[in-house]
């Protein structure tokens, strides 16, 4: 198991942490390698591991993501709870992680807004589930089959062990079939990073 551990974080240094999450490169894995890539991928990349969060579970089918916020002395504000920015930070690129895989190499994806709601302090640690289901992704393929992009916006909630939840969070992803983008916007020379949406249209498709 340790050899294991290893060679998996190796691995994960040699490809590079953008390339280890990149689907086109996970499409070569088998599932249970590829589940243990995107864990390692996002809890070695420096900019996820500064939050403070870790993800802890990944599906094979890559439908699911969960990730802890621990509250340690990296984590906790001057009032001794969970800091509102890691909380905040642990919620972004899972759900565009998990459409790219979902939806192959033909669609971008980026982050395009957020929101969060301070329910009650955390002084404990929290989790937050993502989900993409089978539904949801033939609902996008459907909606990009009539329209060459769209947006959807996903809540995550984050609990602690007894489910109680501390903190809301809304995020909006934008979706885009990627020889419209290209057309659209001039080409896409960040295609890979894809971290935002200039200039697209507005439509918030609400996806409880």
């Amino acid at each position: 198991m340790l050899f294991l551990g290893v060679s998996l974080r190796l691995c994960v240094f040699t490809v590079g942490f953008d390339t280890a999450m990149k689907p086109a490169w996970l499409a070569r894995l088998s599932p249970a390698w590829r589940a243990r890539m995107v864990r390692l991928g996002f809890n070695f990349h420096p900019a996820f591991r500064g939050t403070g969060g870790r993800v802890v579970h990944v599906a094979r089918d890559l439908r699911h993501i969960r990730v802890c916020l621990p509250l340690n002395w990296k984590t906790r504000n001057i009032v001794g709870s969970l800091y509102g920015g890691s909380l905040f930070a642990i919620t972004d690129g899972a759900h565009p992680m998990m459409l790219m895989a979902a939806l192959g190499d033909s669609v971008i994806v980026w982050d395009k807004a957020a929101s969060i709601r301070y329910r009650k302090p955390g002084y404990t640690t929290l989790y937050a589930d993502f989900v993409i289901d089978e539904t949801e992704v033939a609902f996008i393929r459907a909606c990009l089959a009539e329209n060459p992009e769209l947006e959807r916006t996903y809540t995550v909630e984050l609990k602690d062990a007894h489910g109680t939840v501390h903190t809301v969070v809304e995020r909006t992803v934008y979706i885009a079939d990627k020889n419209h983008y290209r057309k659209k916007t001039g080409g896409d020379k960040n295609e890979d990073n894809q971290k935002a949406a200039p200039g697209a249209v507005d439509r918030r498709a609400g996806h409880r």
